[in-house]
Order: structure tokens, then sequence, then C-alpha cells
């Protein structure tokens, strides 16, 4: 059963849920607008990046109709949005660090708002640390899908599911079964996500692969015994 922190947790406000929207929408957007596809594309793919991970979330959920159709804003915000990234793709394009910076912060919003979404809605803390993480990048997933190409979060490369990951989890923790502010503690759980994901980009950290452990163990053992197999 959850605690009455996690049932009190507060969710983000709306204008910042529309803020992550927009950031979210202008990378879609740019991305289409790079790779040169038509009005309809950018358009694709600015929905997807603003609002796929929290369709995804709604509709796990099931809290009703996703807030994304129920909230006015929305849908006319990223169509503008979109129309910005078609008609001035060029000039945005040259903001390469404050788009990655933007980025990391989307990230984080959208991680916070996916797990306290989840811990309204009275989930258990796995729950809550899976909606977070897949609010945080259902978005990305969908985009990657429509481009018919292997999704990011699934390749080595900066750190994308696995900042999100870490972040849901602390919120979990934080704002659960410590029993912490959950403003302050959504605070912290933004910067810690950007972060990760800001510095993964800076100094080139990838996100961990699978590894054979019994063969590394037997790798060592032949070259501590000097290249001779046992």
């Amino acid at each position: 059963m959850e605690t009455l922190a996690a049932m009190e947790a507060l969710p983000v406000p709306a204008a910042v849920d529309l803020a992550a929207v927009v950031i979210g929408a202008l990378t879609g957007g740019l991305l289409a607008a790079r790779e040169g596809f038509a009005v309809s594309g950018v358009l694709l793919l600015a929905v997807s990046g603003g609002l796929g991970g929290g369709l995804i979330r709604d509709v796990l959920l099931a809290g009703g109709p996703p807030v994304a159709l129920t909230n006015q804003a929305y849908l006319p915000t990223v169509a503008i949005t979109a129309a910005v990234t078609f008609f001035f793709s060029g000039w945005l394009s040259r903001l390469t660090t404050l788009l990655v910076v933007l980025d990391a912060a989307t990230l984080g919003l959208f991680t916070v708002i996916g797990a306290q979404k989840a811990q309204l809605a009275g989930l258990p803390s796995a729950s809550v640390v899976f909606i977070g993480t897949l609010t945080a990048v259902g978005g990305a997933l969908i985009r990657d899908v429509l481009l018919a190409q292997r999704a990011d979060i699934v390749q080595p490369g900066p750190y994308n599911a696995v900042a999100a990951l870490i972040g849901a989890a602390a919120l979990t923790v934080l704002a659960g079964p410590l029993g912490l502010d959950p403003l302050p503690v959504a605070a912290m759980v933004i910067v810690l996500v950007a972060g990760l994901r800001v510095l993964s980009v800076w100094r080139g950290w990838e996100a961990p692969v699978a590894v054979d452990l019994p063969a590394r163990a037997r790798n060592r053992l032949v070259r501590r015994r000097g290249g001779r197999r046992p």
C-alpha cells in the first residue's frame, strides 16, 4: 500500500507540463525538418515528441481521456511549435547547446510528471518507476517507430532511458517511503535527470550493454595463467 506522502504528491503545474510539451515538440519537429520531411511529417513528429509520452501514460493510467485531448491548449501549441520549426529550422539548428540542455530538462520534467501522476493513482512503487520512465521516453519511442529505425533508447549512447529510470526511482523512494516534501523532491529529480543527460552527452558516457560474466571471468583466469588455457 502506498504511503500517505506518495498519495499526496503534488502534480507538476500545467504551465510547466505545457513547457515540456513545447520543448519535446520542438526537438521532434527539428528532426523532421533536418530529414527533409513534408509539413505533415514535421507536424507528426512534433506531436509524437511533445505529446507521445503523455498519451501513453494517460492510456495506461486509464483515468479518462488523455490530457492532450481534453486540454484545449496542447494540440494548438504543438501545431504552432511545428510551424516554427518548419519555417525556422536552419536558425534553430544552430542552437545546438541550448537544444541539448532543453531536451535534458524535458526528459527530467516528463519523468517527474509521469511518476507523480502514477503516485496520485495509487500505483505500487515499481509501477511508478515504470510510468515515469515511459512518460519520459515514450515520445522518442513513437518517433523512432514512425522513422522505421531502431529506437534510440535501446542502443548504446548518451543516457536517456537510464537517466529517466534513475530519476523515477529516486522520486519514488524520496517522496514515498522516506516521505519527503514532493515539491523539493520533484525539483531535485528534474536536476538529477537533466544533469545525467547533459553530462553523458558532454563526456561521451554510454548506457551499459549486456556482458557475458562467465566469459569475462574465464578470460581473466587465462590471462593470470600467462595465456595457458587449463
